[in-house]
């Protein structure tokens, strides 16, 4: 949530579901409400803290999920990240 200009793989996709879950978008394809964080630093940790990703995703974040960013986790198979609030 930096606002840098990257290229999109170098950025990691979230993703609000239509049947409202929050997701890591892996594929990059999946439908809904997107938002992209970069895969490393402490952007994403602060862009998470701040509230910026729940504002971009106009939905707030599910425990696990926050949990598993702030553990690192950058796919689904990493944090078992992904819920519905």
């Amino acid at each position: 949530m930096c606002r840098t200009s990257r290229p999109k793989r170098d950025l990691l996709r979230v993703v609000r579901t239509p049947d409202r879950r929050v997701v890591i978008d892996e594929t990059g394809r999946l439908p809904g409400r997107g938002a992209y964080l970069c895969r490393e630093g402490d952007c994403r940790t602060t862009g998470i803290q701040r509230g910026a990703l729940s504002r971009a995703l106009e939905t707030p974040l599910p425990p696990e999920l926050r949990a598993a960013f702030e553990a690192g986790a950058t796919t689904m198979n990493e944090g078992g990240a992904g819920g519905q609030e």
